[in-house]
Parts: C-alpha cells; sequence; structure tokens
C-alpha cells in the first residue's frame, strides 16, 4: 500500500501504514487496525520499530504510554459518550495490552499496544463469567495482526507468515494456590538481589 499524501510514510515493521495513521507525537504514531478483535481495537507505536519493549529510550517510553492515554480519551469520548465527563478521561473499560516478543503472541516485529474499548451490552466481558475470551482470540489467529498485513500487502515477514503464540490455559482452569508470606518473602528477596546486581552493573 502507497500512500498518496505529502507526509513522510510511516512504518509498522516492514509494512507501510501511512493512511491508517490518526495520531503522531515526537515519538510515537497510532493507527487502526485492518482486522480487529472488536470495533474501536487500535494500536499505538513508538515511531521507531523496536522491536522490544525494554529497547525503548526513556523519552521513548514516556511518549508511547503518554499517547496510550490520548488515545484512551478520544476512545471514551466516542464510544462512552453518555457517561459524565471525568476528570481524567476514564469512562468506560478497556483492555490495554502488549504482547512482548513471539512467544508473547507478537506477530509484527515492532513493539505495539492494542487498545480495545469494552462496550456494554455489546462487547463488554460477561460479568458471569471469570475468563475473558479476547485473551483467547489475541493469543489465536484473530489476533495475527502480522498474519492479516501479510495477507494483504503479499509480503513475507521473517521468511513465512507469522503464526501467533503465547497461548496459557483459562484461568480458572489453571491450577493454583495462595503462596505463603515466606514463600513471597523469598521471592521478593531473590528479586531484591537481581536489581541491586543490575544497579552495580550499570553504575560501574
Amino acid at each position: 500500500m502507497s500512500s498518496s499524501t505529502a507526509t513522510p510514510p510511516v512504518y509498522f515493521g516492514p509494512f507501510e501504514v501511512t493512511n491508517q495513521v490518526f495520531l503522531t507525537t515526537p515519538h510515537s504514531f497510532a493507527l487502526v487496525n485492518l482486522k480487529p478483535l472488536l470495533p474501536g481495537h487500535v494500536l499505538v507505536c513508538p515511531t521507531r520499530p523496536h522491536r522490544r519493549l525494554t529497547e525503548l529510550s526513556p523519552p521513548e517510553l514516556t511518549d508511547l504510554f503518554c499517547a496510550v492515554q490520548r488515545v484512551q480519551r478520544m476512545l471514551a469520548r466516542h464510544y462512552f459518550p453518555s457517561s459524565p465527563p471525568p476528570d481524567n478521561g476514564s469512562a468506560g473499560s478497556f483492555n490495554i495490552a502488549l504482547q512482548d516478543g513471539p512467544e508473547a503472541g507478537q506477530t509484527v516485529p515492532h513493539v505495539h499496544v492494542h487498545v480495545i474499548p469494552r462496550i456494554r451490552g455489546s462487547t463488554a466481558k460477561d460479568a458471569e463469567t471469570p475468563s475473558d475470551e479476547l485473551y483467547e482470540r489475541m493469543a489465536d489467529e484473530d489476533g495475527n495482526v502480522g498474519g492479516w498485513l501479510w495477507d494483504a500487502e503479499r509480503k513475507v515477514v521473517g521468511g513465512e507468515r507469522p503464526r501467533p503464540g503465547g497461548e496459557f490455559p483459562r484461568i480458572e482452569d489453571a491450577e493454583r494456590r495462595p503462596r505463603s508470606m515466606e514463600e513471597m518473602e523469598r521471592e521478593a528477596e531473590v528479586f531484591r538481589g537481581v536489581l541491586r546486581a543490575m544497579e552495580a552493573e550499570e553504575g560501574g
């Protein structure tokens, strides 16, 4: 897809998405989805094609999540207009998701945050069920953003059409047990030690 506009082209991974972009900021852009999971499902990406969240600089990271907030407020205004105008733009409910790496379901090698409004009476999660089908759809073919782009442009991403990944069992089906305070304290101490080692390396 080529753009006829005079603005510089915008790329999501290897795909030009200029005409799908509805917001640009100093370090980010937001675009409508080729095949959204639900109405209003959009993506927010850093302008530079970072593959992983840890590659973003602090200014890029700040800008990305400020853009996510701005997009969420815009979608709230559009999809939840009957809600009283909140001071912080928090009308309605949303799924905000980031699949960081192919094993987590990322099918385009470019960091992207999914922003998905959940409309009561239409696309909201059923309050009577403990799980949310949306998570399964994101990890299944429905959520294969890269696959749909590949189909649309007949390009091969990474040598083959990407397949979604990152499936995990339904939360209510998983064998989960509450941990003891001792177990949690042990794990917290392990993580503190890793952080201390990181800080020592970065300081040296």
